[in-house]
């Protein structure tokens, strides 16, 4: 089976500091995929590689066969990947339902010609009770939790066939992680694959496939979820605090 997205021996650097060695990965379609790590480990870094927001980076990206190793991020955007970073960057001064605008982008289809998931308003309400019923609210009226929501569903609104999604469960309230939880199972029921950078090992298991572990910009490990979770020496090497 050919991955949606792919990379073959990606660095990247902040100014001279060389964060990523060599990162091999893969996300095939309809599958979620954790990346995983301590604070410091390279997750975030990782994923501003693949959407091109890492200016220093070397090596092979594909998206969709597409060569996007050296592609700006607005391009590869319009391919149909999508990111959700941690700090959520909406626009506090525009309502939820103009947040959801900005990121429109029109339908799409796989490689076959089939359709891919499409989003509207009226689904991703759906997806997201709490926007719905806050539609005209300012962002910069909302709590932490639902900003993260509304992020989420911004990106959603481009339609992407990848979602990656960065550190999803971290500072939110439970009751906000238990619904990202169900939210990225929805999106995987509905043909989507995510790769989430995530440190927390109970989410993570509740949501992911396979999971590739970072420590200091190295890949340690790759395998199934089910297999990490029973991996006592792994976890405790790379994943306690």
């Amino acid at each position: 089976m050919t991955a949606l997205l792919e990379t073959q021996n990606l660095c990247a650097w902040y100014g001279a500091a060389q964060i990523l060695f060599d990162v091999n990965l893969q996300v095939q379609r309809g599958e979620v995929v954790a990346l995983m790590g301590r604070n410091g480990a390279g997750k975030s870094t990782t994923l501003k590689a693949l959407i091109g927001l890492m200016q220093k980076r070397t090596g092979l990206t594909r998206f969709l066969g597409h060569d996007i190793s050296k592609s700006d991020a607005h391009q590869i955007a319009k391919l149909g990947l999508g990111f959700v970073p941690e700090d959520r960057r909406i626009f506090t001064d525009l309502t939820v339902l103009e947040n959801l605008e900005v990121g429109r982008q029109a339908p799409r289809h796989w490689p076959d010609g089939t359709a891919a998931p499409a989003w509207t308003h009226a689904s991703l309400f759906k997806l997201f009770p709490n926007l719905g019923e806050m539609p005209t609210r300012l962002g910069g009226r909302m709590s932490g939790g639902e900003q993260q929501m509304l992020t989420v569903a911004r990106t959603l609104m481009g339609n992407p066939f990848v979602l990656l999604l960065d550190e999803p469960s971290e500072g939110v309230a439970p009751v906000i992680v238990e619904q990202m939880v169900q939210m990225i199972l929805a999106l995987k029921g509905q043909g989507v694959s995510i790769l989430l950078s995530e440190q927390n090992m109970h989410f993570a298991q509740l949501v992911s496939d396979r999971a590739y572990v970072l420590e200091k910009g190295q890949l340690k490990y790759q395998g199934s979820m089910q297999d990490l979770a029973a991996n006592d020496e792994v976890r405790r090497a790379y994943l306690s605090m």
